[in-house]
C-alpha cells in the first residue's frame, strides 16, 4: 500500500434511465473508472442516526453505492484531514476508495438505507483495521 490521500477517493455519477413500470440504475461496468476487478458484492443496512465507524482497508478497494435512502461517508488520512460525502437517491454517485483510507459512515436518511459494496477482493480480517468511533475528532451530530 503506497501512499494515499483523500484526492485519491473517486466520484462517478451513475445514470438512472427512466422506465414505464420502473426505472434502471446503473452501477458499475467492468471498463469504468474504478473498476480494478471483482472479489465479491454485499450489501449492508444503515439504521437512521447510526455510525459505522472507522476501518481502513490494507488492500481492498470499495466502490460505494447508496441506491435506498441516504449515506454519509467521512473519510480520514494518516495526516488528520478529512472529507465528507453524502450518496443516495438524490445524489446518485460511486464513490471508489482506494485502500489506505480510513472511513466511517451514517445513515441520515429516516428509513433505512441500503448501501452496496463492490469490492476487488474478498473480505479478510487480516486486510482491515479498525478504531473506535471516538479515536478520529468528528462531530456526528446528526445536521440535515
Amino acid at each position: 500500500m503506497g501512499k494515499v490521500s483523500l484526492g485519491d477517493i473517486c466520484v462517478t455519477p451513475l445514470k438512472k434511465i427512466h422506465v414505464t413500470g420502473g426505472d434502471v440504475w446503473h452501477i458499475m461496468k467492468k471498463n469504468d473508472d474504478g473498476y480494478v476487478g471483482f472479489g465479491e458484492a454485499y450489501f449492508s443496512q444503515v439504521e437512521y442516526r447510526v455510525v459505522k465507524a472507522w476501518k481502513r482497508h490494507l488492500q481492498m478497494t470499495m466502490n460505494l453505492i447508496v441506491p435506498v435512502g441516504e449515506v454519509r461517508f467521512v473519510f480520514a488520512d494518516d495526516s488528520g484531514s478529512m472529507r465528507e460525502e453524502r450518496v443516495g437517491v438524490d445524489n446518485y454517485v460511486r464513490l471508489t476508495i482506494p485502500p489506505g483510507i480510513w472511513f466511517g459512515f451514517q445513515g441520515v436518511s429516516e428509513n433505512t438505507a441500503l448501501l452496496l459494496n463492490i469490492a476487488d477482493i474478498k473480505h479478510s480480517p487480516n486486510e482491515v483495521e479498525r478504531k473506535k468511533v471516538n479515536e478520529f475528532k468528528y462531530e456526528w451530530e446528526l445536521i440535515k
